[in-house]
Formats: C-alpha cells, sequence, structure tokens
C-alpha cells in the first residue's frame, strides 16, 4: 500500500510511533525515524532494518527546537530524495491537575506535544509545496477531542493538536496536502506502563482503565497504526482535516 513512500515519523522508537514504522516497513515505504535517543535510535534501526533493509534510517532531535525540526525534514530528502508523509507522533503525557502543574511542566508537555507538531509539519511544508503533494497525520488523542481528568496540560497540548490539524488541512487543501489527526484513547504502550507503575494499585488501576472503555479494553498499537496506514494511503485521497477516535467508543457518548 506504501511502496517506496518516503516517512518521517517523530517519536518513531517506541510504543505508537515505533509500531506505525513497523507497519509502514511491512507496506514497503522507506521509513525515517527520530528520537532524543541516540540509543533508541539505533536499537529501533537494527529491529527494522531486518524487516525493510536499506528502507530505515534515523535522526537524533528535539522535535521542539526548531533548527532540529528543519533537519530532521532535509535530512530525509537528502537520504531517499523526497518526503511523502510526515507522521507526527513524539509525545509525552503528564497526570496531573492544572493546580498541580508546575510551569517547567506546562511548558515542556506543551513544546513537545503540541509545538513540535508545529514546528516539524511548518519545516515540511516547503518540501511539500515543491513536490505538490504531501500527507501530515498527527497523532493527537481523546483527550484532544474531550476533556480527560488529571491532565489538564496534555488535555491543552492535544487539544491544540486537532485544532491545528483542522487548520492545516484547510490552509493546504487547494496544494494538494492532506492533514489528519488520529485519537487514540489508552493504548498498551511503554508510556502506560509507566503510568500503571506508579499508582498505589496497578493491578486495580489497570483493570478500571479496561473498564472505562465501552469495549471492555485498552487498545493496541496495530489497531492504531492501521488507521494510520490508510490515513496516509493515496486511497484515502478525499480525507482531509479528520481527527479520527480510536477510542473503544470512549467518545461517543461525548
Amino acid at each position: 500500500m506504501l511502496k517506496n513512500k518516503i516517512t518521517l515519523i517523530t517519536g518513531g522508537t517506541s510504543g505508537i510511533g515505533f509500531g506505525i514504522a513497523e507497519r509502514f516497513i511491512r507496506e514497503g515505504a522507506k521509513v525515517v525515524v527520530t528520537s532524543r535517543s541516540k540509543k533508541r535510535c539505533e536499537t529501533t534501526y537494527k529491529h527494522l532494518e531486518k524487516l525493510g533493509k536499506g528502507r530505515i534510517a534515523f535522526i537524533t532531535g528535539d522535535v521542539s527546537k526548531s533548527s532540529d525540526a528543519k533537519r530532521m525534514i532535509s535530512d530525509t530528502v537528502k537520504k531517499f530524495g523526497r518526503l511523502d508523509i510526515l507522521v507526527n507522533s513524539a509525545g509525552i503525557y503528564l497526570e496531573k491537575r492544572a493546580e498541580e502543574t508546575t510551569e517547567e511542566e506546562w511548558d515542556q508537555i506543551i513544546d513537545i506535544d503540541l509545538k513540535g507538531v508545529w514546528l516539524t509539519s511548518k519545516a515540511a511544508y516547503p518540501q511539500f509545496k515543491k513536490q505538490k503533494k504531501g500527507v501530515i497525520i498527527n497523532i493527537s488523542s481523546d483527550a484532544g477531542l474531550v476533556g480527560n481528568r488529571n491532565c489538564a496540560a496534555y488535555c491543552a497540548a492535544k487539544g491544540g493538536v486537532s485544532n491545528l490539524t483542522r487548520a492545516m488541512a484547510l490552509d493546504y487543501a487547494k496544494e494538494n496536502i492532506r492533514v489528519n489527526a488520529v485519537c487514540p484513547a489508552v493504548i498498551d504502550t511503554p508510556m502506560f506502563d509507566k503510568e500503571i507503575c506508579i499508582q498505589k494499585n496497578p493491578k486495580s488501576y489497570a483493570k478500571k482503565t479496561a473498564e472505562s472503555h465501552p469495549v471492555g479494553r485498552i487498545g493496541t498499537v496495530d489497531e492504531v497504526a492501521f488507521i494510520v496506514l490508510m490515513l496516509a494511503s493515496d486511497e484515502s485521497s478525499f480525507t482531509t482535516g479528520a481527527c479520527v477516535p480510536i477510542d473503544g467508543g470512549v467518545t461517543a457518548g461525548n
């Protein structure tokens, strides 16, 4: 479905980003993953290289820094000649209410989860315009569609991602640049594992979280990666400005 499509995936070394990278490689894409950690990039490279030799590369950098965002795009183009798809997956989570959140924590969440999406998308635009075609897929959240408890900064950032997605979709529609987002609820990732570990009763917390989804379970990375694959495909050429829930029904009643 994505044979020889050049894809840059920020935060592609773990969780949802890694799952998307793996799925895209299996579908024939050439993939560049990014992370702030060189060690994580190298580990991911070794794994994905086994699935698609010669079709994987990595770039270290921080999406919240303009210079790094620009370098991610330019290095991808230098490596593979163009850029077809940008997946903005880099993100962090903070479980705190508004009054508990420090200014430093607020800035970090907004910088990575929202500003990073803007910076990489902004950096990719000239290349997409030159090619007269491009796809941007942002990883938002159910918290980008409705409010969630105990994660004020995260809700603010992901709400921004969802509306930024819609705004860019309108701005770039006539230039054949599609912009969509996926909005997962709780997904079985290392981020969720960390969240469980800090709870007083991890097993009870995990059970309660699963039951909070109408389908009675949390989601898998593969389920998210499949929807991203669909949106990335040329077969979704009429879809732009969508924020697709992948949430087991969580937002259906809101």
